[in-house]
């Protein structure tokens, strides 16, 4: 199998099986028919936001080049276009306006993983030479563009989260309780434990499924009210192994159409060693989206949601979750709800 931009695939990929063009990966596979039974999952109407406040956790310890919100006010008349009294256009008016603006990094909160976010080097021509590649060969320099490129036309050209925004981000979340089993003691889950936890649970992990992971560490985030202790943080909270190579088969059979966890990557990062000279740094994201094409959740608020279905025994839900429609992001920010 091959196309225009490779020649041979990842080892473990699903490259061109959705076509040769395809930009959504496994969101492929959240059908009407699934949609459906989702929404079936609904039962008292009550809502719950899986959101951080977007200003969380606050400064940039978590990770130094994502920075908080900064708002920012235009001049209009005087003033600013805040508080702005109409009767400075026309005396007759008696509105007040305001207006604001914000800088924003797309994955400094609750957000969604892009498929352009992590791509690997390799080599996609079979000439010996590994190239900057994102899922579905999509090249770097070529279709997801940076400032270092010399170009001017800067962005995801192909593979940007504008792409998962018109994929209708709706289907059936189903919840793994790992605070429940393990606190908030700092443990690498592999395949064995989250299979015990899925058993326990009585979670059923179907096709179409959101994959959602409660850890505790958005909980924990909030505690710490805007000042996030990094050590702590380091230390604490349940956490896939992105180096279990039995998870990654499951997450590949599974079916599943992305992963969404409260913490800071999803994985443990950083991860343990891997083998061979050169290899993944993330090797979950590597997995998942450059070869899967599945998205990443992370960051996302379960706490509420958690407390509910371990009252009521249940661990699906209807979620929808729609990042922005943001052309050329490689990220997005979510406020994710879910309907019970």
């Amino acid at each position: 199998m091959s196309n225009q931009r490779w020649t041979q695939r990842p080892e473990g990929s699903n490259w061109g099986d959705f076509g040769p063009d395809d930009q959504i990966g496994r969101m492929n596979l959240l059908t009407p028919e699934r949609r459906l039974k989702a929404i079936r999952e609904v039962e008292h109407g009550l809502t719950f936001c899986l959101s951080l406040p977007l200003d969380y956790p606050g400064g940039n310890e978590l990770f130094a080049l994502r920075k908080e919100p900064r708002f920012f006010y235009e001049k209009r008349g005087t003033g600013h276009n805040y508080n702005f009294r109409l009767s400075q256009v026309c005396g007759c008016f008696s509105d007040v306006v305001s207006d604001d603006a914000v800088m924003l990094y797309t994955q400094y909160s609750t957000q969604w993983d892009g498929l352009g976010h992590v791509g690997q080097m390799f080599d996609v021509d079979g000439d010996g030479v590994a190239e900057k590649v994102y899922y579905n060969g999509f090249q770097g320099g070529v279709h997801v563009v940076g400032p270092d490129d010399a170009q001017s036309d800067l962005g995801a050209h192909a593979i940007g989260i504008e792409n998962l925004a018109t994929a209708g981000v709706q289907g059936r979340g189903v919840l793994v309780d790992l605070e429940k089993v393990h606190g908030r003691e700092r443990v690498l889950v592999g395949y064995d434990g989250l299979m015990g936890m899925i058993d326990d649970q009585k979670a059923s992990v179907e096709t179409g499924d959101f994959l959602c992971l409660y850890t505790g560490f958005a909980d924990l985030i909030l505690e710490m009210g805007k000042k996030p202790d990094g050590e702590v943080l380091a230390k604490s909270c349940p956490v896939l192994d992105g180096r279990d190579s039995r998870l990654l088969n499951w997450i590949t059979d599974s079916g599943i159409v992305a992963i969404c966890a409260d913490n800071f990557a999803v994985e443990a990062y950083p991860a343990r060693p891997g083998e061979g000279d050169a290899y993944p740094g993330l090797p979950l994201h590597a997995h998942c989206l450059f070869k899967l094409g599945l998205n990443l959740g992370e960051l996302w608020y379960f706490g509420e949601l958690a407390r509910w279905l371990r009252q009521n025994g249940k661990t699906s839900f209807l979620l929808t979750a729609p990042p922005l429609r943001l052309t050329g992001a490689v990220g997005s920010p979510a406020t994710p709800i879910a309907t019970v």
